[in-house]
């Protein structure tokens, strides 16, 4: 079917103080998450008046999509507005027979991926007979764009350190923790699992050799469930402590893991590990996340012409992907099976 648009899926995030809470609340919503948890939450998105940056950062990103397609550009959220099922009947409405839809993330995983299918699929539900067919591109943490993007802003975080830090500072890539039932599951399960934390690993490696880094590390953020459920690790502010007692003077910490920043990236990062980097003395620079680069934008319409006009992928990874499927379809009967998810709320 020929493409007649493409769809911005994203997560969603308040835009001012009064959004907050009924947007967490559509976050946790059906998980028993207690209301002190979201207290805690909503003081994170207080300490920025209340905003979260990825409906902006989503915003120019369409805008420049725009500059480079033809195609009209809608969006859509799965948590705050603009709804995604308000946006897919307004498609109807303008008569969008077949859409793409550009997922903003990079992974597989059920958070990462498999969750936009059922988004799909939902929303498709919900509109009704007169919903359009939406294929989701596919996994692109290891697109020559967004490796070199990601490259390029390590290059000029570490640019921004003291001159005698720059050579010894330390590369350290974050993403998203889940827990580790959720990671076991995610790809198929010939592939032994593993899908996210692979992608993950496999996007650092890239980036790391495009910055010709032998050694770096990679940890994780934003856990948010309860501590008797075991989730990736270590965590950033545990690594950065770490990482001052082998001797070590200076960081740059890359957030490979997300396409732009959000309220995770700013208060995890920029707020607790950039204050326990100067609590213990360390040197400390984060790199802009990929997708305000121009050329994540490119990337984009490149995806888009793998469909639009059979343009042969570009990829660098050595590790599976996925993640193109239509009407929302898992990639696979057992592909990311959710698993029990924690307790406490996300927070992009």
């Amino acid at each position: 079917m020929t493409p007649e648009a493409l769809l911005v899926l994203s997560f969603g995030g308040p835009e001012g103080p009064e959004e907050v809470r009924p947007f967490l609340e559509n976050v946790v919503r059906g998980r028993g998450v207690p209301p002190e948890r979201l207290d805690a939450v909503e003081e994170h998105y207080r300490h920025f008046g209340g905003v979260s940056p990825i409906n902006a950062r989503n915003r120019e990103l369409i805008a420049a999509i725009r500059e480079r397609t033809d195609l009209p550009v809608y969006f859509g959220n799965r948590n705050w507005y603009p709804m995604v099922e308000d946006t897919v009947a307004e498609m109807a409405r303008d008569g969008i027979r077949s859409a793409l839809v550009f997922a903003t993330s990079a992974y597989g995983g059920y958070s990462a991926c498999r969750q936009y299918h059922e988004d799909i699929s939902r929303t498709r539900k919900a509109v009704g007979d007169e919903a359009p067919h939406l294929i989701k591109l596919r996994h692109f943490f290891d697109h020559p764009a967004f490796v070199k993007a990601s490259a390029d802003a390590v290059r000029v975080a570490r640019e921004s350190l003291p001159a005698e830090q720059r050579d010894a500072a330390r590369l350290v890539f974050t993403a998203h923790s889940v827990p580790l039932a959720a990671d076991e599951a995610a790809g198929v399960p010939e592939e032994g699992g593993h899908r996210y934390s692979r992608q993950i690993a496999e996007a650092a490696r890239l980036v790391a050799a495009d910055l010709g880094v032998e050694e770096y590390d990679v940890v994780w953020q934003s856990r948010s469930g309860p501590p008797q459920v075991p989730w990736l690790e270590p965590d950033i502010v545990d690594h950065l402590e770490q990482l001052h007692a082998a001797g070590t003077q200076a960081v740059v910490v890359s957030p490979v893991g997300f396409v732009s920043d959000h309220v995770e990236v700013v208060w995890d990062l920029d707020n607790e590990a950039a204050e326990k980097a100067a609590e213990l003395g360390l040197g400390f620079a984060r790199a802009a996340t990929a997708g305000p680069d121009p050329r994540f934008a490119d990337m984009v319409v490149e995806l888009i012409a793998e469909h639009a006009h059979n343009a042969a992928p570009r990829a660098l990874g050595r590790v599976p992907s996925g993640g193109c499927t239509v009407d929302g379809a898992p990639c696979a009967i057992d592909c990311c099976a959710p698993t029990r998810r924690p307790s406490r709320p996300a927070t992009p």
